[in-house]
């Protein structure tokens, strides 16, 4: 079996193509800034997905019997600063994969990897959040993200394509980029302690709760979709446990060997921000008899342990 995997060497893409090696398959993936032949036993292809002639061009020589669509702009905070941007890379470039795909003829397997951002403001009778609730984005990125799974819910009816659509919860671990909470939290732990920065951590909200999967286990929860999942089928992925970012906070503090002053920092708020997001993963579950392996005391323990060996 040959898949594709859009953003290889994104935090998330690098974990799928590692799990998906040990399940003896073939494995290409695409970059954006640099072209090479191999990374890490993968087939690699130069793309820019908002450039539809790349992408057709990709589709045409791979010729994937399955597509993981990792691509995006994923910062909810960065989308605030550049919505066209996020609109660009999320929407349309999912727009020129669908196209792309259509054209060809062929007919893979596409993953299309939304986010538990599109549900947005949940009241709290609807906590924890199913499938079926109605979406209410609360910033420029979960629209994005709506868009794109209605794009696919589009194409799936009108050309009985294979789509699943996914929507991910939060999800962390080591390698993760520091402009999302945790990584960000445990990578300025980890400067303090070695005396990079004052011992104070400057923070924004932490009253939100949060769904918090390690990736280790997103990877897998993808992989039994793809195996299992049914086309045109939306699917919730996360560990059906939310953490205030509060919690996450202690927990990390408590790893550190230093001590550390905590501050609100008024820039770190964003413009709305979503209370609470808790997935109902039944569907999921029931399907592929999946379940986290990670705790969270141990993902965050080897975030932190990450970035005291990177900074």
């Amino acid at each position: 079996m040959r898949t594709l995997i859009t953003g290889v060497s994104g935090f998330v893409g690098e974990y799928l193509a590692e799990y998906l090696l040990t399940k003896n398959v073939e494995v290409h993936g695409t970059v954006k800034d640099k072209n090479i032949s191999s990374y890490n036993n993968i087939k690699t292809h130069k793309m820019d997905i908002t450039n539809r002639q790349q992408v057709a061009e990709v589709i045409t020589e791979v010729k994937p019997d399955c597509i993981f669509h990792l691509i995006a702009q994923s910062s909810a905070a960065y989308s605030w600063k550049h919505p066209q941007l996020t609109i660009n890379v999320n929407t349309i470039g999912t727009i020129n994969l669908l196209e792309s795909i259509r054209e060809t003829g062929l007919n893979p397997r596409l993953l299309l990897v939304g986010s538990s951002e599109e549900y947005g403001f949940v009241k709290p009778e609807d906590i924890p959040i199913k499938e079926e609730q109605e979406l209410r984005p609360g910033n420029p990125y979960a629209v994005s993200k709506i868009a794109q799974n209605m794009m696919g819910k589009v194409y799936q009816r009108a050309y009985d394509m294979d789509i699943i659509m996914i929507r991910a919860f939060n999800h962390i671990g080591p390698k993760q980029s520091p402009t999302f909470v945790v990584s960000d939290f445990a990578k300025r732990i980890a400067e303090i302690e070695k005396g990079k920065r004052e011992p104070v951590l400057m923070v924004g909200n932490l009253e939100a709760e949060r769904d918090f999967t390690d990736v280790r286990d997103i990877v897998r929860a993808y992989y039994e979709l793809f195996k299992k999942g049914e086309k045109g089928e939306i699917y919730n992925v996360g560990s059906g446990k939310s953490y205030r970012i509060q919690y996450i906070l202690d927990i990390l503090l408590s790893l550190s060997t230093v001590d550390i002053e905590i501050k609100t920092d008024p820039n770190r708020l964003r413009p709305s921000d979503v209370p609470i997001l808790r997935c109902d993963n039944t569907k999921l579950v029931n399907l592929t008899a999946w379940k986290p392996r990670y705790t969270i005391e141990q993902t965050l323990r080897d975030v932190l342990n990450y970035w005291r060996e990177t900074v």
